[in-house]
């Protein structure tokens, strides 16, 4: 069983922008801790055997400059990477591409702060209808299960059982309180609250297969 509130409790999240080349870009970033050293963090994020234990399968070079492809889901090129302190990528998905870092840092004897970054060109129509959760509840449910692999033997996650639990009230409450929380951090920002909550409210939908407000 999960813990859905104390998962939740236990993840950090934040909204800003960065200004890139190609122009002016949203920042997401969301982080936990864990019960394990930065080494083991940073092989369960790198090792291709182990990242479908938590995350979802992968395929193709995982070293520096090498092409991974995660099953149905992103590809992109790994473009730096700092063992064990972590490491950066594009993120390619729809036609469109992103980016991604990884870093990692002791944070007390056997524990590691796991932080993510997305970086990402999304234009002011796309933000005002779905919000930081469109992209934000997928990061949230890696890292429940990021830490139901670090909690167990680190035997994997059943797809069976994660496609289940999605589908359950447990899994849809995690969703509901996952976009809550995203709408909070997207407030914290500057968006409009009316905005952020109306986008808030239709990518929870999206996720649990509820009818779109």
């Amino acid at each position: 069983m999960i813990d859905v509130t104390g998962q939740i409790s236990a993840v950090e999240r934040r909204i800003g922008d960065r200004t890139l080349p190609a122009g002016q870009a949203r920042v997401l970033t969301i982080a936990q801790t864990y019960d394990a050293p930065v080494a083991d963090v940073f092989d369960a994020c790198t090792n291709a055997e182990r990242i479908p234990r938590w995350f979802l399968p992968v395929s193709g070079d995982l070293s520096l400059g090498g092409r991974y492809q995660l099953e149905g889901n992103a590809s992109g090129t790994v473009e730096r990477c700092n063992p064990p302190h972590g490491f950066a990528a594009t993120w390619e998905f729809g036609g469109e591409v992103s980016w991604i870092e990884v870093r990692l840092r002791e944070a007390g004897p056997g524990r590691t702060r796991f932080e993510l970054e997305h970086v990402a060109h999304v234009d002011d129509q796309r933000w005002a209808e779905y919000g930081p959760g469109a992209v934000g509840i997928g990061w949230d449910l890696a890292l429940v299960g990021l830490a139901s692999h670090f909690a167990t033997d680190g035997t994997g996650v059943d797809p069976a059982a994660a496609a289940d639990w999605m589908a359950s009230e447990e899994g849809r409450r995690f969703v509901t309180e996952s976009s809550t929380s995203w709408v909070r951090a997207s407030i914290e920002a500057g968006t409009p609250t009316e905005q952020a909550q109306t986008a808030g409210t239709r990518v929870a939908a999206f996720y649990t297969g509820a009818p779109t407000p």
